[in-house]
């Protein structure tokens, strides 16, 4: 397999193969995985963002919406509800996803916590077909409130809570997002 990596830490796909037992954490398939998601946009400080996931007939979900760069906006997110999501020993993240060519991150939390530090890796889909972008846990680089927190640990995948999507990066305008499933490899 063949990755990528540019300064800004964003990986892309070249080559990937599926490991052999990868743990699903989201199966968009299945209608009622999009339920566990609410949105987390910029308006949580005044922002004018807006998001949303939810299932597309079609057998996948979508995240979509419109980034604002207005009153200091300029993200979108959605994230879902606390659950048992870790597994030890994974060394990946796998998302099928077909995207708009825009950038991405994928935020693992290891808490149940509203504001607290999460685990980010950038992603571009590109194209417009389907794809399994494979992001290694160790870029996931651990942030708070947008900023780098250089003395946090390294992600431990066996402690995983809860799993976040992201647009940012003052990519202002509508957005859409299509992902099958999310899993730790």
């Amino acid at each position: 397999m063949a990755l990528d990596e540019t300064d800004a830490g964003q990986i892309d796909l070249v080559h990937a193969h599926a490991p052999a037992m990868p743990k699903p954490l989201f199966d968009f398939t299945n209608p009622a995985a999009a339920t566990a998601w609410n949105p987390i946009d910029d308006r949580v400080m005044g922002g004018l963002s807006r998001s949303a996931l939810r299932f597309d007939p079609a057998g996948h979900a979508v995240f979509t919406g419109e980034v604002s760069l207005a009153q200091n906006g300029g993200f979108a997110s959605v994230r879902s509800t606390p659950g048992d999501r870790g597994l030890p020993g994974a060394t990946a993240c796998l998302i099928n996803v077909r995207g708009d060519n825009k950038h991405f991150k994928l935020s693992l939390l290891t808490d149940d916590g509203f504001n607290s530090v999460n685990y980010q890796a950038n992603f571009t889909p590109s194209g417009t077909d389907w794809q399994t972008l494979h992001l290694p846990i160790t870029a996931f680089r651990a942030s708070f409130r947008g900023r780098e927190v250089p003395d946090a640990p390294p992600l431990d995948p066996a402690r995983i809570r809860q799993v976040g999507v992201m647009i940012a990066a003052r990519q202002a305008g509508a957005f859409t997002l299509a992902i099958r499933t999310i899993s730790l490899a």
